[in-house]
């Protein structure tokens, strides 16, 4: 399920974008991972650049 929408996947496995947040996994869909794109890079490690 998404964790901002709360869409339910068809698939058994989604492609969608996996966050690890505070030793938990979130999935966003595919759409919400689009409209929040800037706040997701703004998450990332900055070793990861």
């Amino acid at each position: 399920m998404c964790a901002r929408c709360g869409t339910r996947s068809e698939d058994p496995q989604p492609t969608w974008t996996c966050s690890m947040e505070h030793g938990t996994r979130h999935y966003l869909c595919d759409t919400c991972a689009r409209e929040n794109l800037r706040a997701i890079e703004g998450r990332l490690d900055p070793a990861w650049w």
